[in-house]
Formats: structure tokens, C-alpha cells, sequence
């Protein structure tokens, strides 16, 4: 039995094909007798309309691309959900691609979602580098950035006020009474919340005269296990610390592993904060002081954003900022 047509729909219902996929995807413009024809022909027939023809109808994917760095990392398990969520509620499909911080990767990325037809990109955590922009301009897709923004060009953006956050923390561990205060940062050069997490620190140290502080960080590029290297280094030249922050919950435990193998208690001897609060760092041992992101709502509102930007061609609100909350848990306390 062969599977039915839209065709076989509009025979049975006495319309045009258009009239058909009028009432499949606008259904109140068309008179009441000819939709109830019509439903009544899809229900007898069983027609499942076929998400590639009606591509060609609309000139519509209705497919959403995704660009992430680390599909490892549980922060963008958070982000994909929201994104899946929202992707569901507005009926399009959702396609990952997981990009390694590999350029050229990412450019080919672009290229295969260019040629799926994907109505627009979710462009997330990285930096917009010129050739990303450029090749994405010149496939003509829409996009936007989530947990990211940029500097240079006007590109629709959601993310936390990430200086802030950075401030919130390092101010909650001066409050507590720390005054030899460290820091585990994302690199300067090819992050984009490293920069303004690390502002926020100095800001912090410098409101509080702590300027002494200032130096006191060390570099790490997105890994567990690149914190506990950067912690030894840390801890190796300033061992009068009493307080870390770190710029996110992977370090966070990296930085706590590496003290509990020195036998250094956390938050006995030394206050650890991350920034996150991943669902991980409610499990964790301690049980994780840190930064919240909305991590779920930053990944459904970029979709959201990224429908309203195919659909209307603007967005009402370019650059968008979600709130950040300090969650206070074990890995902190008084000085």
C-alpha cells in the first residue's frame, strides 16, 4: 500500500494541493467547509505530511542547528535541553554539531548545516571570530550567540552579566573575612567569559584594597584536569591562600581534588566558589558553593531569539541578560 499524498488529500477533499497545506499550517485562513473537508480527508487517509515537502512549500527546514564547543562538558548538556524544549514547542528539529574548538571544523560545521537548509544557528560559548561571521553572512543563515557576545558586530545575544557574577563571588569570599584570595581563570586570549570574569575578580580586589590579589591567578583551558595543574602552580607560588575562585564548576573540582590530595581541607583551610552550579555540583564532596547561570533558560531562550530572528528578520532585544544567583553550599565558610 502506497504511502498517501498531499495529492491524494486534495483529490478526496475536492481542493487545491495549496488549500491542503493552507490548513495544515494556517489553518484559519481558509472557510470552515473546505478545512473540515480537509481534516476529515487526512484523518480517512492517514496522511503524515512530510517534513521535506513542506520545505519546499515554505522554503523552510524547520530545522535548527546547533554550534558547541564540548558536548562533554555538562554545561551544555543544560544548554541543549533548553534549547530541545523550546525547539519542540516550536516545531523545528534540532541538529548539533560539536566543534572542539576546531576552526576549521567549525567552518565545515556552517558548510553541512548550509547545505541541510537549517533556518538558523545557535552559535554557543565561543568567541565570533571574523571568518565565522563572514562565512555565516555569506550562507545567509541566521544566528545567535548564547553565552557569548560580540564586541564587533551587532549579532542577537543571551548570557549572564559574567564581570558581575565574577564580582558576586569574589565579594562573597572577601565578606567572609579572606584576604589571601586566588584565582582559577579561563585563558584571556581565546575565551569569551574569561576576560570579564577576570575584570570582576579585580574589580572586587580593588574596591576591597586587596590589590595584592591581583596576581594571584592562573590559567586553564576549559578541563578538569587542567585546573588541578593550574592549582598546583597556583598553590605553589602563593601557599598563604585561603580562598580560590574558580571561573567554573569543572575547576572548581579540579582545584578541591588537587587540595585533597595535599591533604589541604576544603573549606576547612581553604574556600573554594566555582561558577555554573552544574547539576553536578550539588553531588559533589563538598557539595559546591558557586555562581547559578540559568543554564536551561539561556539554551530555550536562544532558540526562542533564533525563531524570532527567522521568522520576523529582527529581534526586540539585541543583547539580553539573564540573572545569576549565588548559591551558598559546603566548599565555603568563614575566615
Amino acid at each position: 500500500m502506497m504511502k498517501p499524498t498531499i495529492r491524494d488529500v486534495a483529490k478526496m477533499a475536492d481542493v487545491s494541493i495549496s488549500t491542503v497545506s493552507r490548513v495544515m499550517n494556517a489553518p484559519e485562513s481558509v472557510a470552515e467547509s473546505k478545512r473540515i473537508r480537509v481534516l476529515e480527508a487526512i484523518e480517512k487517509l492517514q496522511y503524515q505530511p512530510n517534513s521535506f515537502a513542506r520545505g519546499l512549500i515554505y522554503k523552510k527546514s524547520f530545522t535548527l542547528g546547533l554550534l558547541i564547543p564540548d558536548i562533554e562538558n555538562l554545561y551544555f548538556a543544560g544548554v541543549i535541553r533548553g534549547m530541545q524544549d523550546a525547539c519542540i514547542k516550536l516545531g523545528y528539529s534540532l541538529m548539533i554539531c560539536n566543534t572542539d574548538r576546531d576552526k576549521e571544523r567549525l567552518i565545515s560545521y556552517i558548510d553541512t548545516f548550509h547545505e541541510k537548509q537549517v533556518d538558523g544557528i545557535v552559535f554557543a560559548s565561543d568567541a565570533l571570530y571574523p571568518e565565522y561571521y563572514e562565512k555565516l553572512v555569506a550562507c545567509r543563515i541566521p544566528f545567535v550567540l548564547v553565552s557569548s557576545h560580540s564586541d564587533e558586530f551587532d549579532i542577537p545575544c543571551v548570557e549572564v552579566d559574567d564581570e558581575l557574577a565574577a564580582y558576586d563571588a569574589v565579594k562573597f569570599l572577601i565578606e567572609l573575612g579572606h584576604k589571601e584570595i586566588g584565582m582559577i581563570g579561563f585563558n584571556l586570549t581565546d575565551s569569551i567569559s574569561g576576560p570579564p570574569r577576570y575584570h570582576g575578580f579585580v574589580r572586587a580586589m580593588k574596591e576591597f584594597g586587596l590589590e595584592n590579589n591581583t596576581p594571584k591567578i592562573k590559567f586553564a583551558s576549559h578541563r578538569f584536569e587542567h585546573a588541578y595543574q593550574a592549582t598546583h602552580e597556583l598553590f605553589t607560588d602563593y601557599p598563604e591562600l585561603t580562598a580560590v575562585f574558580c571561573v567554573a564548576d569543572e575547576f572548581a573540582m579540579g582545584t578541591i581534588s588537587y587540595l585533597k590530595d595535599r591533604n589541604i581541607l576544603v573549606p576547612g583551610q581553604v574556600s573554594v566558589v566555582g561558577f555554573d552550579n552544574l547539576r553536578m555540583a550539588s553531588m559533589f564532596v563538598p557539595k559546591l558553593t558557586t555562581i547559578a547561570q540559568p543554564i536551561y533558560d539561556l539554551g530555550y531562550r536562544a532558540a526562542e531569539k533564533l525563531h524570532e530572528l527567522v521568522t520576523t528578520g529582527t529581534v526586540q532585544v539585541l543583547r539580553e541578560r539573564m540573572d545569576h544567583k549565588l548559591i551558598v553550599r559546603e566548599s565555603s565558610r568563614e575566615r
